[in-house]
């Protein structure tokens, strides 16, 4: 070997030492911030990181199982919630390109028995982007009570929304809508002969050997299935049962973080879909507000790596009976976040940014302790005096964190339990410290309703409507109290 041949190798290799030890750096720092989040009660799950294509960390926190003390692993299966929604648009795109069904026509095309005064207005993209109009059925009054445990076929349950009145003309904007993806995976079956599940198996899972993926079903046995949790306070507890044919094409799938990250590698490759299809996936069709808008079965948004250049990320969370999940994409240096938690909602999208941060050489914010974790026992257990005074204290101490989700999933569960005082007082916490959301707002003027403060109840809600414009929920209610 000549001198020359032999320093590019020395080179060559010290490159590779040095992009090495940068990793096992940053897989640390990763392993340090999640371990955080873990020991707060905040994180507790399997995680992997990708960077240019190569997983530089994967690992489990907590338990899949806290009866038995099984520990998560990287191969622990979770439900996914709403990440099924990419899967589905995959799908519905891939019928497309087979020449199968159009885009832009009319979805009675397709379901003939749909009732055609709204189906004839909606087209396939509507559903794709949640710009149906079609009520969530998710949000529904008495949804989780009246229908969450009953098994459906996708005929049956599609009668349950598909004749209601369309909340604004399809196009219009953007509403989040799990009813729009049910609807995309009842044409799955109508078009292609199979059942979702089937063609889901065949046209993506088996090609890309996700041998941990699949439509979950509750009374099949899975191995290495986690248990689904949710937290009150720092309690903890077994998730209410939901039957798996509820959330169907819009949220029933499970997978684990390595299978997912198969499925991120697959994206950026022409094995299952033309790259023109696969473009179709990643365009931003329609704001959703702010800098995000949505493609079809993703969230599309920016952010600034450490040289302040634009990143364009992909990504899409999921929630579901004691499961939240993430899977956070960066297409322009092959980067990857997945995290799967099965202890109920909890706040990915912060320990995401971290991970993101730790990526890109940037400065994060250190996790804290929740101070919803405290004031719902108290609350609870003491009542809305103990309560506030218990958050005035704690305020001041720097290692708590007041976060706007968590005081409200607070509110909600002191609400549900009959406590609506010391609910008006949790939800008042977060008009404190979050003023310009709109949500907040709207979750006080609800409580005060249920208290049958209805001045107080008119006043939260106009200024949740002030602030956000596009809350219909909080506009209906608004009308209701109104009429009375």
């Amino acid at each position: 070997m000549n001198k020359s041949i032999k320093l590019i190798a020395v080179c060559f290799i010290a490159t590779l030492s040095t992009f090495s030890l940068a990793a096992q750096d940053k897989a640390k720092k990763i392993d340090q911030l999640l371990s955080k989040y873990n020991e707060y009660g905040q994180f507790n799950g399997s995680a992997l990181v990708s960077e240019n294509g190569k997983v530089i960390f994967k690992k489990g926190y907590g338990s899949a199982n806290m009866e038995w003390n099984i520990p998560n692993q990287p191969d622990t299966k979770f439900r996914l919630g709403s990440i099924s929604k990419q899967f589905t648009a995959f799908l519905i795109v891939k019928l497309a390109e087979d020449g199968k069904l159009k885009l832009d026509v009319p979805i009675t095309t397709y379901l003939p028995d749909y009732p055609k005064a709204n189906g004839d207005k909606i087209t396939i993209h509507h559903l794709l982007t949640h710009t149906s109009g079609i009520p969530n059925y998710t949000s529904a009054p008495n949804f989780f009570k009246e229908k969450s445990r009953n098994s459906y076929s996708p005929e049956e349950f599609v009668k349950t929304f598909s004749s209601l009145p369309l909340e604004f003309t399809p196009g219009e904007k953007f509403n989040y809508s799990n009813s729009g993806y049910f609807l995309l995976g009842y044409i799955i079956e109508k078009i292609s002969g199979k059942t979702y599940e089937q063609y889901l198996q065949e046209t993506i899972l088996t090609p890309l050997k996700m041998a941990n993926t699949g439509y979950d079903h509750s009374d099949i046995i899975l191995k290495n299935r986690a248990a689904g949790y949710e937290k009150q306070g720092k309690k903890i507890i077994n998730s209410a049962y939901l039957d798996m044919s509820i959330p169907y094409a819009a949220g029933s799938l499970y997978s684990t973080v390595e299978d997912l990250y198969l499925w991120d590698q697959a994206l950026y490759t022409t094995k299952l879909l033309s790259q023109k299809s696969m473009d179709l996936l990643f365009k931003p069709y329609i704001s959703t507000g702010g800098d995000s808008a949505y493609g079809y079965g993703w969230f599309l948004e920016e952010a600034s790596n450490a040289d302040k250049a634009k990143l364009k990320i992909i990504e899409h969370g999921g929630g579901i009976n004691g499961f939240n999940t993430i899977i956070s994409r960066v297409p322009a240096d092959k980067n990857l976040v997945v995290l799967l938690n099965n202890t109920g909602g909890t706040i990915l999208g912060e320990m995401n940014e971290g991970i993101r941060a730790i990526l890109y050489n940037q400065p994060f914010n250190e996790p804290k302790k929740s101070m919803a974790l405290e004031l719902l026992d108290v609350y609870s257990e003491n009542g809305a005096i103990a309560g506030t005074e218990l958050y005035k204290k704690l305020k001041k101490d720097p290692i708590y964190g007041i976060k706007e989700a968590d005081i409200n999933r607070v509110g909600y569960v002191l609400l549900q339990n009959g406590k609506k005082k010391e609910a008006i007082e949790a939800f008042k916490i977060n008009v404190e410290n979050f003023p310009k959301s709109g949500n907040v707002y709207d979750s006080l003027g609800e409580a005060y309703l249920a208290d049958g403060d209805k001045k107080l109840a008119i006043e939260n809600y106009t200024k949740s409507i002030e602030l956000d414009p596009k809350n219909e929920s909080g506009k209906k209610a608004l009308a209701e109290i109104l009429k009375k």
